[in-house]
């Protein structure tokens, strides 16, 4: 327990302004802790500010030491019109002459007959199918497939083969119609076989049974995507009615509608149906629960529910299927679309152009056409060139009742074809207008004739490009160089400490910021590791490059027009004499580029960006030794340590602070107590002798 405080009452002193003034003089050598370790931060800032700027630049020397930095290329037709060009880096400097261009690259096509009966009465592709199967042109002989259209997606998880179908009870896979089905893994397509006893498996099959569970011949890859699309005998639902309802919507056209409530089943009565085209749901007792539109798929409950009931519904709607094949230069492509009758047009267009067989479809109400056109240009005769000639299939292929009679897309062929030209005395054809070669890619725009003039293309190097790219490396040079040397020489104020608590209190904010600014400059003033950087970067620009691949000529950048500033005042940037360096990269790019970029086993046979490189290494790692970085615990850089010593030091004093104030408010007690006790025997005296 503390000593009780009287702070003057016997004495009438003010013993806590008496306490605090001493403390204030105990304190000083606190404050003048507390203002070192203020300098060690503001030193550790300013050398990670100075870590940051050379890593930019050695990302920028990173840059540098790549050879497009060096061999930009340009490229000159004498007809654009007709071909043009770009060149990687990567191009020689070459001539290219072009001429007879027989064939252009085309993309294969195929083009449906008119699908619309009547042009005055044209399909809406925004409706249902079944809604305007009477206007198609082959809509009368079209027909729908008993069956309901299923789709689910799962993931692998690398160790299972077999995954399970997750039907609603009693819903059955309908195995007849396996070939229109799909299974695809990460968007690659599988064949699919019934899973019966005894079948082995392929790597590109996957097994099915009536529930729907998947077997493939191995584990998928973990995270794999399986898309499984298919095909239900009829579809099973479990649905709940409120009190009150008198309507439902099944879905149109269905057939084979069963409903179960209260563990009565009702189905369609065999009779005809009604002139409104309803059919009766009876049990086998003879009642009804209601009726039926199979054309519409309207069901309505007669009389209307008169309490909330779950009625299980078994009905089979109507499908339709096609498939797409497509001959690419990935090899044959196919697809299996699965349509119910109330997709739209603009739906089944849009299935195809988002599925990967390599094809896309479009419809044009004004030709009342559909269009199915590859989305890569050249012949190709199943997945290979077949060197301009005609292929020996269609290209694109629509199969199925849905595609030939509904979609009218059976007539036409579907080829595609290679661009043919001849290329500096050679004979050639390309799947593509747009193709690359030696590192130059070509565009072929129009075909010309034998007769016509021949097109001559020129690949050279772009000086000026590489004239911008030295520049601004130059300019990234000069920007650090800057900036180390206005923070080494920064004026250094000797009489301007971080300020204390109390001196805060006494200053407006401006005129703390001002004393701020002056107590942090010059921390880094003569700092041996950046002066140190400065003197390696311009030792590293000066010293010749001593290599059999650089020109003896123009070892040196002097040599190239880049030479340090006249002014000594600042610190050795460097300035460009553009005519001389434009001049040296036309004349000999490759002695530019090795004095650049340039490998060898010693420092003198390096290019001036390796030395550099090795030089702001240098730096950065004893910069980070120094100040380390926003990752570096204390104990791992010199300031970090310094600054735990601090401190240790400032709550050791704090420690003793608290001891001190303790011993003066001891001793300044003691006082009022010693004072209260003589005034105490004061009083009674005078008690006594006034008696």
């Amino acid at each position: 327990m503390s000593n009780m405080r009287i702070g003057g009452l016997a004495s009438g002193m003010d013993i806590d302004q008496i306490v605090g003034d001493l403390m204030k003089a105990e304190r000083m050598p606190l404050d003048k802790l507390k203002q070192q370790k203020q300098v060690l931060e503001w030193q550790r800032d300013d050398y990670r500010s100075m870590n940051s700027l050379l890593l930019g630049f050695r990302t920028e020397l990173t840059n540098m030491k790549l050879t497009t930095q060096y061999r930009a290329r340009s490229v000159t037709s004498t007809n654009s019109n007709m071909i043009s060009a770009t060149a990687s880096s990567a191009a020689s400097q070459a001539s290219y002459t072009i001429k007879s261009v027989t064939s252009m690259a085309s993309a294969a096509t195929k083009v449906s007959s008119g699908i619309s009966t009547d042009a005055l009465n044209k399909v809406d592709a925004s409706k249902s199918l079944y809604s305007q199967q009477s206007k198609m042109s082959g809509g009368s002989e079209f027909q729908w497939t008993d069956g309901a259209i299923g789709s689910r997606t799962v993931k692998a998880d690398g160790v299972l083969s077999q995954f399970p179908g997750n039907l609603n009870d009693g819903e059955k896979i309908k195995l007849s119609s396996l070939s229109e089905m799909s299974v695809k893994v990460n968007g690659k397509n599988y064949t699919l076989v019934e899973d019966v006893a005894g079948v082995v498996l392929e790597a590109n099959q996957v097994a099915v049974d009536e529930n729907g569970q998947l077997r493939f011949s191995g584990p998928l890859a973990k995270d794999s995507t399986i898309k499984f699309d298919y095909i239900l005998n009829e579809k099973i639902e479990t649905k709940k009615f409120s009190s009150g309802t008198s309507a439902w919507e099944i879905g149109s056209p269905i057939s084979n509608v069963t409903l179960e409530v209260d563990g009565i089943t009702y189905k369609l009565s065999p009779d005809q149906p009604d002139s409104a085209g309803f059919k009766a749901l009876v049990a086998d007792d003879g009642s009804s629960i209601g009726r039926v539109n199979l054309e519409t798929g309207k069901t309505e409950f007669v009389p209307a529910l008169a309490t909330e009931k779950e009625i299980k519904v078994t009905y089979t709607p109507k499908y339709a299927s096609f498939s797409l094949t497509s001959e690419t230069s990935k090899g044959r492509l196919s697809e299996n679309f699965l349509i119910s009758t109330t997709d739209s047009l603009n739906q089944v267009v849009n299935k195809v152009n988002s599925s990967n067989v390599g094809v896309t479809m479009f419809y044009d109400q004004y030709a009342d056409k559909l269009s199915l056109t590859r989305t890569e240009t050249g012949d190709f005769n199943d997945g290979r060139l077949s060197g301009g000639g005609v292929p020996a299939v269609n290209q694109i292929k629509a199969t199925g009742l849905f595609a030939t009679e509904l979609l009218q897309l059976s007539a036409g062929d579907s080829n595609g074809t290679n661009a043919v030209f001849e290329i500096n005395g050679m004979q050639t054809s390309r799947s593509s207008n747009t193709f690359e070669m030696n590192g130059v890619t070509f565009t072929l725009r129009n075909k010309f004739a034998d007769t016509d003039p021949a097109v001559s293309l020129s690949v050279n190097n772009d000086s000026n490009k590489v004239f911008d790219n030295i520049k601004a490396f130059v300019d990234k040079y000069n920007e650090l160089i800057d900036k180390i040397q206005k923070k080494t020489s920064e004026e250094y104020y000797r009489s301007y400490k971080p300020l204390t608590d109390e001196q805060r209190e006494s200053l407006s904010d401006k005129q703390q910021e001002q004393w701020e600014e002056k107590a942090k400059s010059g921390l880094l003033k003569r700092d041996p590791i950046l002066t140190g950087v400065l003197n390696g970067m311009r030792s590293n620009f000066y010293a010749p490059v001593k290599s059999a691949a650089v020109n003896p000529l123009m070892n040196q950048l002097a040599s190239i027009g880049i030479k340090t500033t006249a002014n000594y005042m600042q610190g050795g940037k460097l300035e460009i004499n553009e005519a001389e360096l434009k001049k040296a990269i036309e004349n000999d790019p490759a002695s530019v580029e090795n004095l650049f970029r340039g490998t060898g086993t010693t420092s003198d046979e390096q290019g001036i960006v390796h030395r550099l490189y090795d030089t702001v290494n240098g730096a950065m790692d004893k910069l980070k030794e120094r100040a380390g970085n926003s990752f570096s615990t204390t104990k791992q850089f010199l300031l970090g340590r310094q600054l735990d010593n601090v401190d240790r030091q400032i709550d050791r004093f704090e420690d003793r602070m608290i001891k001190v104030e303790d011993r003066y408010w001891r001793q300044f007690t003691a006082m009022e107590k010693a004072i209260q006790r003589s005034n105490s025997q004061s009083m009674y005296l005078m008690q006594q002798f006034s008696m």
